[in-house]
């Protein structure tokens, strides 16, 4: 295994040493968002990690092996090259294989990190049920990751392009815990309100730890989300953000769009339509979701030592 593992110095150290490291996603930066401010987003997400006391580990794959934290020419490359693939589990071996560059999704991300040791993730939004998807089949791997590997997401809900209850369903199947993080209503990305419930909420990252700590402790497999609801200044209304939701799907639909192609077909268009508003809620959710991680990372870290 190890021949396919790449450490920045940072990581390799932070690893050496044990301290709390939060592992963040490429695809976000290749997929996600238009360049500049996907480098800028990626740039500002680290440093806000190491402001919290934790070591950030970006991780892509490029040239056979899986990096686990980048440079900031390689970042750089993640965020210009139009020739990214985007990778999930089924996609790993022939990427490694093929030396080409990738884009890690969230479940491409989450297993990059269990193989490094990282148990933290912050990322925007994981994937989950599409709309229409009990008649299209589309499910996230993300979804069947959450109870496959030991890595605990913190995101600002599932994307709100998708079906949130369904989502929320699957993952209570599945066994993955759902905490809300100072909330008993699961976050719809760019607003507060979705109208389903989180398993269970929490007010502290010491308690969020604590949980994490417990469950690996018993040996109980998989990973958690924590639903931490964009900051209440740079929300979108869901109503607002609903019909224009709508809106994108159908012109997803008349232009058939399918498979990888629809999450960034749809938030290009919702961007479009937003004038930039949800970019910009984008970002700021992002960066709330790493101070979060770096300090449920630091709080696990003092359980575990």
């Amino acid at each position: 295994m190890k021949q396919y593992l790449s450490f920045s110095e940072e990581v390799r150290h932070a690893l050496d040493h044990q301290l709390p490291i939060v592992a963040l996603e490429t695809t976000i930066i290749s997929h996600g968002m238009p360049y500049p401010q996907n480098v800028e987003m990626a740039n500002d997400v680290e440093q806000i990690i190491r402001n919290h006391g934790a070591v950030p580990a970006t991780i892509g794959f490029m040239d056979g092996q899986i990096k686990i934290g980048l440079s900031a020419s390689e970042l750089e490359e993640f965020a210009t090259n139009k020739n990214v693939a985007k990778v999930s589990r089924r996609d790993i071996p022939y990427i490694l294989a093929s030396k080409k560059i990738g884009a890690a999704t969230v479940s491409g991300t989450m297993i990059g990190a269990e193989l490094a040791g990282i148990r933290m993730f912050a990322t925007g939004g994981i994937g989950g049920v599409h709309r229409e998807g009990e008649v299209t089949w589309d499910v996230s791997a993300d979804l069947t990751e959450l109870a496959e590997t030991n890595v605990a997401v913190v995101c600002a809900g599932c994307k709100s392009i998708l079906d949130i209850g369904r989502t929320l369903e699957y993952l209570e199947t599945l066994g993955v815990p759902v905490v809300g993080y100072q909330t008993t209503e699961f976050p719809a990305f760019y607003s507060h309100q979705s109208g389903c419930d989180v398993s269970v909420s929490m007010d502290t990252p010491e308690e969020a730890a604590a949980m994490l700590d417990a469950k690996w402790k018993l040996g109980l497999k998989g990973g958690a989300v924590i639903a931490n609801p964009i900051l209440e200044a740079d929300a979108i209304p869901y109503d607002e953000i609903e019909a224009i939701i709508l809106q994108a799907m159908h012109d997803a639909k008349n232009q058939g769009i399918t498979g990888k192609q629809v999450t960034p077909f749809m938030l290009a268009n919702v961007k479009e339509r937003t004038g930039g508003k949800s970019l910009e809620a984008n970002i700021a959710l992002v960066k709330n979701n790493a101070k979060l991680a770096a300090q449920i990372a630091v709080a696990l870290n003092r359980s575990e030592s």
